[in-house]
């Protein structure tokens, strides 16, 4: 599953890295076999998932039923497990039958294991890793594709906050589960085209100490914020420094993503100017799957410099390609 819109970029990216496209739909594609691997445009992934038809929401919630409870012998469930339904694209009431037929599966799977009903869970663990639930996605009215297995990519809605400046202040708070980690009270933020501020106020809330470089405005929860200090200043001009390490570099541009790179990426991790980072690349005039592979290639500067590199399009992105890691020590 994927974004929907950019169903032929995940496309692109699972057959350059030589897994076949079955078939494809809004949101989603099937792969002829697993793909293993770093994957940016991938949200989350089934594992052999088995097709469940029918009709009518009955016919589907006892389909479902049915593969649930026969792939349930011999396992026991004693802790919180996801029980996730889905569905991409807009179709017209495709999400009021997604909606129905989960009700009349739980309502199920309550008569039958009111005990394992009760410890279940709506949504997907947030984080990087394999889950194991029961997952279920819509591809039309009367099919669906149900899986126990799942693997989770990183992406994950988020909740707004009132005084955000920005809706770019989700990209930055979706981007901390791809780390496993946030800014710290005390930690210190280098956040490079900050206007209007939401990559700010989000650090600043949770009490970092947080340098702001735009000759823009900061507006709502950044501006005047006792936490940031905002400097007018163009985010190229600014050189990383030796005896001044951040514990965080943000840098979310609306840049060529090559003089990003060149520019800011390259040399603050080449120089250890910070000791994290979280980076967007916007590749609306560039082939994002070439710039995918330059990202990867045995010559980039993320696999020589950094370790732990996680390269998503993220829930709240666009047209761009969010950049997460840790500076090689």
């Amino acid at each position: 599953m994927c974004q929907t819109g950019y169903e032929s970029l995940m496309a692109r990216e699972l057959e350059a890295a030589g897994h076949g496209v079955a078939a494809s739909g809004p949101g989603w594609i099937l792969a002829a076999r697993s793909g293993e691997g770093e994957s940016a445009f991938l949200h989350f992934r089934l594992e052999k998932p088995v097709e469940v038809e029918g009709g009518a929401v009955n016919a589907l919630a006892q389909g479902l039923w049915q593969f649930f409870s026969e792939s349930l012998r011999g396992e026991r469930i004693e802790a919180p497990w996801p029980c996730v339904f889905g569905a991409a694209g807009d179709e017209p009431g495709l999400g009021r039958r997604v909606t129905s037929v989960e009700a009349a599966f739980k309502e199920i799977l309550e008569k039958k294991l009111g005990r394992v009903a009760r410890l279940a869970m709506a949504d997907l663990p947030r984080g990087v890793g394999p889950a194991r639930g029961m997952f279920v996605w819509f591809t039309d009215f009367g099919r669906a594709l149900a899986s126990r297995e799942a693997w989770r990519n990183g992406q994950c809605r988020m909740a707004d906050d009132p005084l955000a400046p920005s809706r770019s202040y989700l990209k930055v708070e979706e981007a901390y589960g791809l780390l496993g980690r946030e800014p710290g009270d005390g930690e210190t933020v280098c956040d490079l085209g900050a206007a209007p501020g939401g990559w700010s106020y989000s650090a600043a809330k949770r009490g970092a100490r947080v340098v702001a470089i735009d000759n823009g405005a900061l507006k709502g929860g950044a501006l005047g914020h006792a936490g940031i200090d905002h400097r007018r200043k163009d985010a190229f001009e600014i050189r990383p420094s030796e005896s001044l390490v951040y514990d965080w570099l943000f840098c979310d541009l609306v840049e060529e993503p090559h003089h990003v790179l060149r520019s800011i990426v390259e040399p603050w991790i080449r120089h250890r100017g910070c000791r994290r980072f979280i980076v967007n690349l916007k590749f609306g005039r560039v082939d994002p799957i070439e710039l995918l592979g330059e990202l990867r290639g045995a010559g980039s500067p993320l696999r020589t410099l950094a370790t732990g590199v996680r390269i998503r399009h993220l829930y709240h992105d666009r047209d761009e390609l969010t950049l997460t890691g840790e500076v090689a020590a």
